[in-house]
């Protein structure tokens, strides 16, 4: 259990507040590239607590400023693109992508009012289908080059879903290797041939046997975390005999994201952003080893289930999440259908806008929240004081952090503490633009490197 004031620390991230700052000193996903395609490119954006609009002007360059003109506070969501800028529909005010007014247009000829009128405004990159602001002050951090930003577009699939809850307790489900065993479960397992862009439906590496089966059968995983250059590492290992162990790696990566296998040959690269302290968008990139992502295949499939243009789930609170008894009786553990994802939303939101963790009682298979919320609170004690926190990288520690290594199969119960190492770096070496062997495998086994 933790104190109100210790909870309140690590999930509210508005402005002033101590986690808010530390999240400020990150890049920001605030919209997928797709988002802004079309004839008008702007759109209005909360993230952090803070109203923006975001736009792209007729050069291509991308701008995120505060939503409110700073003349008489009319809506800048509906400006007009024109003329390098956006253009209050107001009284004509201009701005550029980094705020500056450009024109009072309803001033006297000569005036120079707009030369001293800036919009506080957040510099914007694109980077695997993604927008991403930087909130914070100086100079921004370097991306580390992990999978997703290292592949090539063909390579890479962005998406994005809302969720009405704190960001902490959505991202924490990412970080729980037990409860895909009960929460995931399906009572009858699917083709794996068939499982193209759906998570646990495959069969694990070396083996025939199908993700649900494992997950349902043996729901009693022994969890091993370790912290790495890039946040934590955990290891699920649930032994299906004495010769045999189903090993699953995943990675949480500092501050908000984490990185878990899909698929034999595709990995989830995940965020969850604040919009605000009671909602959060989580923005994924699926990355592919092997042939270039079917982009239509894996949109369509996820368009069945999210609704734009605010990617909201149809299967929510106001119908149940889909919920079916007989399903629940006969085909799923919850009975709120086959997408995980409506699983998730339902666990998360039901703990409430912001999880009450001063009544939760935690055990062993929680073991990696425990070392996250620990690792979370130094990093804002460290920013709180003026230092520069875990994972604010140069260009040069940027290079340094690749993969991260993330893998599902089936091993040797003796042996499985390399075999993982090596089921992905031959899943890499088979890639046509992957680091053969990643950097936190590189420094654990370096004769896998060294076989390069």
């Amino acid at each position: 259990m933790m104190s109100q004031q210790q909870n309140d620390l690590i999930t509210l991230t508005g402005p002033g507040t101590a986690c808010g700052k530390l999240m400020r000193m990150y890049w920001q996903p605030a919209a997928l590239v797709d988002e802004l395609e079309g004839e008008r490119p702007i759109k209005p954006v909360r993230l952090l607590g803070e109203n923006l609009v975001l736009f792209r002007d007729e050069s291509g360059r991308y701008g995120l400023m505060d939503r409110h003109c700073p003349h008489r506070g009319a809506d800048l969501a509906f400006g007009r693109l024109e003329n390098g800028g956006v253009r209050c529909s107001f009284h004509g005010w201009l701005f550029d992508v980094d705020g500056q007014c450009l024109e009072t247009p309803a001033e006297p000829a000569g005036s120079v009012l707009c030369k001293n009128i800036k919009q506080r405004a957040y510099p914007v990159v694109e980077k695997g289908g993604i927008l991403w602001a930087y909130m914070g002050e100086g100079e921004p951090p370097a991306f580390p080059e992990i999978d997703c930003f290292a592949a090539p577009d063909a390579y890479t699939f962005a998406f994005k879903g809302m969720m009405d809850c704190n960001w902490l307790q959505a991202l924490e489900v990412g970080i729980d290797p037990a409860h895909a065993s009960f929460l995931h479960r399906f009572f009858e397992d699917e083709d794996p041939a068939a499982a193209y862009g759906k998570q646990f439906r495959g069969a694990s590496a070396d083996s025939e046997m199908p993700m649900t089966r494992v997950l349902r059968e043996y729901d009693r995983p022994i969890i091993n975390v370790e912290q790495t250059e890039y946040g934590l590492r955990l290891i699920a290992l649930r032994e299906i005999d004495s010769e045999r162990t189903h090993v699953r790696v995943t990675n949480q990566l500092f501050p908000h994201a984490f990185v878990i296998p899909m698929s034999t040959e595709m990995t989830i690269t995940q965020w969850h952003v604040p919009v605000d302290d009671t909602h959060c968008y989580w923005y994924a990139i699926f990355t592919s080893y092997g042939v270039p992502v079917d982009k239509q295949k894996m949109r369509d499939q996820r368009l069945e289930l999210y609704e734009l243009p605010d990617y909201v789930s149809r299967k929510n609170k106001s119908n149940d999440y889909g919920f079916d008894p007989h399903e629940q009786a006969t085909e799923t553990y919850t009975g709120m259908g086959t997408d995980i994802n409506v699983h998730d939303q339902w666990a998360v939101e039901s703990m409430g806008a912001i999880q009450d963790r001063t009544k939760e009682h935690l055990g062993q298979s929680d073991k990696a929240i425990i070392q996250y919320r620990r690792l979370l609170r130094q990093e804002i004690e460290k920013v709180t004081s003026g230092g520069k926190p875990f994972m604010f990288l140069d260009a040069a520690n940027a290079r340094s952090i690749q993969g991260p290594a993330t893998m599902d199969g089936i091993g040797p119960t003796r042996g499985w503490e390399m075999y993982w190492m090596e089921v992905d770096v031959k899943r890499r070496r088979g890639a046509p633009w992957a680091a053969a062997v990643p950097s936190d495998i590189a420094k654990k086994a370096p004769h896998l490197a060294a076989a390069e």
